[in-house]
């Protein structure tokens, strides 16, 4: 199933680009209003581009620029391996330009997919299907617009409000709080026409990476729980009414174990998903996972490929990671390293550099740390020698790499979630501590302890006797880490600008220093459309 959409979007750029030099024929190879869309499939396979355009940044560029602008993640040089231009440390210290090559691709991904659902659109409303059957079709691909677009006023602030297909006239920006009423009345006026999710499952997998009410629920409270980032007025209460409405929805539940919602077998089946972008070998998209691996363990974890050996988190991120019998921890590489028992844990049989490691004595246990020292000779590098500066920074490995994977893709077949259930609990939690009255759903009288400690009870963490706002920071720190949320959060807490200094060795100072300046909370409106749209102003700070 999760190879639906892709396989669909082929056919559909096949039949819309075919052409041949006898031109008396009649139209059959592109989509037009006596042809199509009249079938489930004929909407599927025009659906399908959505989707596929969603798969094919997700989860690297989009997700770069949320978590690796924070203490989250970090892919720092190697003795100038992996520099890369300096785009990722640009990330890092928040010295990123207009011209960065994730500024700009991540705007042509969102804008391409708004502009692929607004042509979808039209397609819809000239077929001959019925007024049932398009309504509902116009309220999925709405519903996706929406997302797109609310990815971009996160990420931008004040960016276009584009519904036409063509689009006539160059658009100009809109003010963020005029994006924030228009992606929430498409919202509200969506809803009543999209599926819930069902106690069937072949109903499920056929709603599976599409919008549902659930979705919607969720993607409105991340909006109003940040209504004070995006238009300067706070509505915590209204979002605790919407993760109560996923919540009215007992299909919603917590999995059994934190690791299988992010296994490469995840998908339909995991329970507390609310919307996930799927990859396989097929879907494209999905390499995050191998960069952050460690090259020396792909025997030992039975890989037959090279994994990157680069991209980690930061020591403070790391440590908040504390609490005794917490899986969450189990997520990460770190410390002397052993062979998986291939249910989440580990062996007590170690794992050791290859024989004939260059500079590396023979039985030497491979030993990752969480300290990432700089040399100081270039910026944010680590050097490049294997006992020391190959194994500095701790790895995820909560999107366990694919087993077939293959060497020149690289692809994983994870699924990435968006929204799930456990974000829904931390939300309400947060809306609560932040003055929101607390609510009983299903015949739970929920407080922030209560929601946070469902959480720790699946991970077999120590349940926690009190939280407060700070402690809730890092709740969602453990509970969603590397989700691409990170950002987000740190924005709503007033935290994004603060410094997470690297130590650096022999006295050495790196040249480089975070930019502390608030306008960082916001990404500047690409280089490329500035050039070919006077309509767009750019974003202050830039």
């Amino acid at each position: 199933m999760k190879k639906i959409f892709f396989i669909c979007a082929a056919i559909a750029v096949i039949m819309s680009t075919y052409s041949c030099t006898k031109l008396d024929v009649p139209v059959e190879s592109q989509y037009v209003k006596s042809n199509f869309p009249v079938t489930d499939a004929d909407y599927t396979a025009l659906l399908g581009t959505i989707y596929s355009n969603l798969s094919s940044s997700y989860a690297v560029p989009y997700w770069r620029m949320q978590d690796m602008s924070t203490d989250e993640a970090i892919l720092p040089a190697r003795d100038g391996n992996f520099d890369d231009g300096g785009q990722y440390r640009q990330l890092h210290y928040h010295s990123w330009t207009f011209d960065h090559p994730n500024v700009i691709s991540v705007w042509q991904w969102g804008f391409g997919g708004i502009n692929t659902c607004n042509r979808i659109i039209t397609v819809i409303n000239a077929s001959s299907s019925t007024a049932a059957k398009k309504a509902a079709s116009v309220a999925e691909v709405k519903a996706m617009r929406a997302l797109y677009l609310y990815f971009m006023m996160d990420l931008y602030g004040n960016v276009p409000i584009i519904t036409d297909f063509p689009v006539t006239t160059q658009p100009t920006n809109q003010p963020r709080a005029k994006v924030y009423d228009f992606i929430e009345s498409e919202l509200k006026a969506v809803l009543p026409l999209l599926p819930a999710k069902s106690a069937n499952a072949a109903t499920n997998v056929s709603q599976y990476g599409r919008p549902t009410k659930g979705m919607v629920f969720a993607l409105l409270a991340k909006m109003y729980l940040n209504s004070g980032v995006y238009t300067g007025t706070n509505r915590y209460q209204e979002t605790v009414s919407m993760c109560d409405s996923v919540q009215a929805n007992t299909n919603y539940f917590l999995d059994a174990k934190y690791r299988d919602i992010f296994l490469p077998t995840n998908g339909p089946a995991i329970n507390e998903t609310i919307f996930a972008v799927p990859y396989d070998q097929q879907i494209p998209g999905n390499q995050f996972t191998r960069f952050g691996f460690f090259y020396y363990l792909v025997n030992a974890y039975g890989f037959n490929v090279g994994l990157s050996i680069a991209m980690s988190t930061t020591p403070e991120f790391y440590n908040r990671f504390n609490i005794p019998g917490d899986d969450r921890t189990k997520t990460w590489l770190a410390g002397p390293q052993y062979y998986p028992d291939g249910t989440g844990g580990f062996t007590n049989q170690p794992v050791y550099y290859p024989t004939g490691t260059a500079g590396v004595p023979a039985n030497t246990q491979i030993n990752i740390k969480p300290d990432l020292i700089l040399t100081g000779l270039k910026p944010m590098d680590l050097g490049n020698d294997v006992l020391n500066a190959q194994s500095e920074g701790v790895r995820s490995i909560k999107y366990y790499p694919d087993v077939n994977i293959i060497q020149a893709t690289r692809l994983n077949s994870n699924d990435v979630p968006v929204f799930r259930l456990a974000d829904i609990y931390l939300m309400k939690a947060e809306a609560i501590l932040r003055g929101a009255a607390p609510t009983t759903i299903n015949g739970d009288a929920q407080t922030p302890l209560t929601l946070v400690n469902k959480l720790r009870t699946r991970a077999h963490a120590q349940a926690a006797t009190s939280i407060d706002l700070d402690g809730l920071l890092d709740e969602r720190a453990r509970e969603l880490s590397w989700e691409a949320w990170r950002r987000n959060d740190l924005i709503r807490f007033g935290l994004f600008e603060k410094e997470y200094p690297l130590p650096v060795m022999g006295g050495k100072t790196d040249d480089l220093k975070m930019n502390t300046d608030p306008t960082r909370r916001l990404y500047p409106i690409p280089s490329t459309e500035l050039k070919t749209n006077p309509n767009l102003k750019q974003n202050p700070g830039y």
